[in-house]
């Protein structure tokens, strides 16, 4: 019996061990941003929730930031690596709402940091700015999944526009209880109906061109 009580920590042990330390610390950080606020978490708390030293922390990031970002890219692959074959034939915003409900699926588990990082964006405009650019390049490459051009100055300005239009969706789905999700949904289809429409009037007014 003493041999079994003991057998199932250590499974338990080398269960949390197949994760590398970078996502062991980035899972430590956004349950702590589920529970407080970016500016109120120490690398103390996320070394110790990560099993890791403070001195191998600071060797894997250099601030909360860079592993919110890491967190941020860590999204980014997961819907890339998702890409949906079935989906090449349909217009380019039937695709887009296909990549940008896959991201939001992926943020379900973290809904709570995702609330969390949105009031402190509220409070802190440094923050705000920071954030604004992280959503910038990640746009950009939900552009790409979707086989929408996100090169050049026009490609700049649509991933621009995109993140700002799902930024609003986020304010809708964090509030969204539906296991369906009807409501982000609806957000997520009329927001990329304006965008579809303000990127047409642009392209007609400014004739931005579109590189090779």
């Amino acid at each position: 019996m003493a041999r079994k009580s003991k057998s199932k920590p250590a499974t338990r042990r080398a269960a949390s061990d197949e994760r590398s330390e970078r996502e062991r610390i980035i899972d430590a950080f956004m349950a702590l941003l589920a529970e407080k606020s970016i500016e109120q978490i120490g690398f103390a708390e996320i070394a110790k929730g990560a099993g890791v030293s403070l001195s191998d922390l600071r060797g894997a990031f250099g601030s909360t930031f860079a592993i919110l970002a890491a967190f941020v890219k860590q999204i980014d692959r997961a819907v890339l690596a998702g890409d949906d074959a079935d989906m090449a034939e349909e217009p380019p915003r039937e695709r887009l709402f296909d990549v940008l409900m896959r991201r939001i699926e992926l943020l379900a588990p973290h809904k709570a940091a995702v609330r969390s990082l949105m009031r402190s964006a509220v409070r802190n405009p440094g923050l705000a700015v920071a954030l604004q650019g992280m959503a910038l390049r990640s746009q950009q490459w939900m552009l790409t999944a979707a086989d929408i051009g996100a090169a050049g100055p026009r490609g700049f300005v649509r991933a621009q526009g995109l993140a700002l239009l799902f930024a609003s969706v986020l304010r809708t789905w964090v509030d969204d209880d539906d296991p369906g999700l009807a409501r982000t949904m609806a957000a997520l289809d009329r927001a990329l109906a304006r965008g579809q429409r303000w990127s047409g009037l642009l392209d007609e007014l400014c004739r931005i061109p579109a590189f090779a």
